[in-house]
Order: structure tokens, then C-alpha cells, then sequence
């Protein structure tokens, strides 16, 4: 489905600042149905306001997003596949993309709430194997997922503050406001997960998904030391004591993407990193980050990046490299 436009107008708004804030959210599909984030894939991030409308439906594609609501003012109705949940001032809505949604204000004129869209990737594939945990409100979220934090929980207000700094760090212009994306990202996520750590429908999901993190976790060490190395399912199927069904069940049960692809986006991230603030070749890079054919990185680089190494290299290019 096909994201629809909004139109806002914040001049009274000083949670989210001074001054007049209209603006235009145009449909970002592209025609295979696949969200497109306004800049390139390397800062997949999104900051959205709605208001002034009678209704709104909350985007769904064919892409993989997550993405937090707080409501700033007003009261609404958030309908959840199927489900009703109250969504008054002050009140956090968590929801993935894969579920059908809606909110529908009960108040007149309608309020405003602000949104926080992020691909998960962000943070999935760090090398670390901690990913799941970060998400797990969102990977965990079933038939009877608690989709609204209360205000009176303390929580979205917390959560909001983080929202805003994210914000204050777009568009990222370079490595240094990349990071402090992540990890105002990975902060706001650790308040949700304390938040849900108790909700009964999904703690012994949680702890299960837990133990099986832990069982991944040499195929996780190995990657941040050795993603230069040819590294096969059946080799990390083996560092897991585990066949290589089971192994690639389970990954993608806890990262959320295949073994392949979680390896591809930590080489490019690593290559990356290498780009920004070394002076070494792309092609010693791309032998670096385990590509022997430099043609082949700078493929995948473009297409998970949105750009080539090139000219990544000369936008994050730290001064002094």
C-alpha cells in the first residue's frame, strides 16, 4: 500500500521547538512497493509529523520498517490488526510494518503526533549478535502485544526525547553523526525493551530467543574478527554446534534476515568505516571486507549503501585521512 501524503503546520508545538514547521510528505514507494527512504540506504532513518487531518493511516509496504508514534496532543483511536487500542496525549504506539494498522482521531480539530521510522538494519548487524535483543519489542510483538506504552508509564516521554535528538542529527552529513544516530536509536530501544521485559505474552518467548542468541553468538565473534575470510553456512552452522538448517532457522529467527545478508551488511558497514577515515585503496578495501572482486563490492556496496565507494569517500571523508 501505497504511503499517503500529509500535510502539517507546528507553529505551537514547543516540544518540538520554536517557530512554524509546515510541510509536505510526499509517497516514497518506488514501483516494486518497497519504502524509499529520503536520502541514501546508509541512513535509513525517517522523522515524520502528522496533524491537521481528519484521518491517517500509517504507511505499510513492501519494505521492512519499525516505527514509534508519540502522541503530542488530542486523543485517537490506533486499530491494529483487528485490534483497538485507546491513544491518548502523552502515549507511545510501537508497531512493525508487517501488521495492518490504522489511527483515527477521536477529537476535532484533530492532534498532532510525531513518528519515528527506522530499518532495522541499523542496528542488526553490528557485529555483536545484540541486535535481536534491541528489537525484541518489535520481533516479539504477537496477537496479544501491548501496542500502546501509557504515558503515565514515564516511558514516552523518555522515549520522545530521544526521538528529538535523532531528529536533531538529520540529515546525517558524516560518520560522527551516523553514530550518534545509532546510538541515541539503540538508547530509545532499551527503554522499550525494559518496558516489555515483564509482559507476560512475551517473556518466555524473549528468554527462549535469548538462549538461542547465545548459541549464535561464536558465529557473531567470528564475523567481527575474520569478515574478511570466506565464511560459509556450513562453517558458522559448525561454530554453532548446530546442522545447517537449524542454523539458518534460527539466525533469521533472531536477526530477522538471512546469514548471507547479515554478512554482506557488516562488510559494507566495516567498509564504510574504512572509507571514512583511512587513506587505503578501495580495492585493498574491498579485499579487506572479504570481496575479491572489486567489481562485485562496488555492487554491493551501491546497493546497500545508495552510492559507490568513490563517492562515499568523498562526502564522509574525515579531515586529516
Amino acid at each position: 500500500m501505497q504511503q499517503l501524503s500529509y500535510r502539517q503546520d507546528y507553529s505551537n508545538r514547543p516540544e518540538l521547538g520554536t517557530g512554524a514547521y509546515k510541510a509536505q510528505i510526499e509517497p516514497r514507494v518506488n514501483p516494486s512497493g518497497v519504502h524509499v527512504w529520503p536520502s541514501n540506504s546508509s541512513r535509513p532513518i525517517d522523522f515524520l509529523f502528522y496533524g491537521r487531518e481528519g484521518h491517517h493511516q500509517v504507511p505499510i509496504d513492501g519494505g521492512e520498517y519499525f516505527e514509534v508514534l508519540y502522541l503530542c496532543s488530542g486523543s485517537a483511536i490506533c486499530h491494529v490488526q483487528g485490534r483497538t487500542f485507546p491513544f491518548e496525549e502523552g502515549d507511545l504506539v510501537v508497531i512493525k510494518s508487517t501488521l495492518q494498522n490504522t489511527i483515527a482521531w477521536r477529537t476535532s480539530p484533530p492532534g498532532r503526533l510525531v513518528a519515528l521510522l527506522f530499518d532495522p538494519d541499523l542496528i542488526r548487524c553490528d557485529g555483536v549478535g545484540d541486535g535481536a535483543e534491541y528489537l525484541a519489542p518489535f520481533l516479539l510483538q504477537d496477537s496479544d502485544f501491548p501496542h500502546v506504552v501509557p504515558a503515565r508509564t514515564g516511558v514516552p516521554r523518555e522515549v520522545l526525547e530521544f526521538m528529538l535528538r535523532i531528529r536533531s542529527e538529520l540529515p546525517t552529513s558524516s560518520p560522527m553523526a551516523c553514530l550518534a544516530v545509532r546510538t541515541y536509536l539503540k538508547t530509545l530501544l532499551m527503554l522499550l525493551v525494559n518496558h516489555y521485559a515483564t509482559h507476560t505474552g512475551t517473556v518466555q518467548i524473549y528468554q527462549h530467543q535469548q538462549r538461542t542468541v547465545e548459541r549464535l553468538r561464536p558465529v557473531f565473534h567470528y564475523i567481527s574478527e575474520n569478515c574478511g575470510n570466506t565464511i560459509q553456512v556450513g562453517d558458522a552452522a559448525r561454530m554453532c554446534g548446530m546442522s545447517e538448517t537449524h542454523f539458518m532457522s534460527s539466525f533469521k529467527h533472531v536477526t530477522g534476515v538471512s546469514f548471507m545478508k547479515y554478512l554482506n551488511q557488516y562488510r559494507i558497514q566495516q567498509a564504510q568505516d574504512l572509507l571514512a577515515r583511512t587513506d587505503r585503496s578501495i580495492a585493498d578495501i574491498s579485499l579487506d571486507t572479504g570481496y575479491c572482486d572489486q567489481s562485485y563490492f562496488g555492487a554491493v556496496f551501491r546497493k546497500l549503501a545508495g552510492t559507490t565507494p568513490a563517492a562515499y569517500r568523498r562526502r564522509y571523508r574525515r579531515p586529516g585521512t
